[in-house]
């Protein structure tokens, strides 16, 4: 199973993510969102999962989405430490324990495994700005474990 992983769009859908995203099975956005209109547009390439950021006021989206996909279980959420995360996000964690954390937020790619879990962060995919690579990912999913794939943007 091939899964799309992007953040921080911040209303800004790149015209190469179709191409990037091409056969993946399903999508998962990690929050700083915009306009719905960047979901749809997700949505013509695989069926996505999303969860707000601290920018996305008004959408009806949840702060944290847990799901399974490829025999995994993944939990979204925008804002995550992974060395020292907040206590609430820490006790979902703790509780849900999924195989893989993936977060936003930061618009700098993470991938680190901590205990048991995968700590993931796609980079940013926004307008460019401030010199910072932007980038999406994707993530395969086999019975061999889990292979991240960095695309730029």
């Amino acid at each position: 199973m091939k899964i799309g992983v992007i953040s921080d769009t911040h209303n800004h859908f790149d015209p190469r993510i179709p191409v990037l995203f091409s056969g993946v099975d399903h999508i998962l956005h990690a929050g700083d969102i915009g306009l719905p209109w960047v979901i749809l547009e997700l949505e013509s390439i695989a069926p996505v999962t999303a969860v707000l950021g601290n920018n996305d006021a008004g959408l009806q989206f949840k702060e944290t989405e847990t799901i399974e996909l490829g025999g995994r279980k993944f939990l979204v959420h925008h804002i995550v430490d992974a060395h020292r995360p907040a206590e609430p996000i820490r006790r979902r964690i703790a509780r849900e324990k999924p195989d893989v954390v993936v977060f936003g937020h930061s618009h700098k790619p993470f991938n680190e495994v901590i205990g048991r879990t995968l700590y993931f962060n796609p980079g940013y995919a926004g307008k460019p700005r401030f010199n910072l690579a932007r980038s999406v990912a994707v993530l395969h999913c086999g019975r061999n474990g889990l292979r991240a794939e960095y695309h730029p943007l």
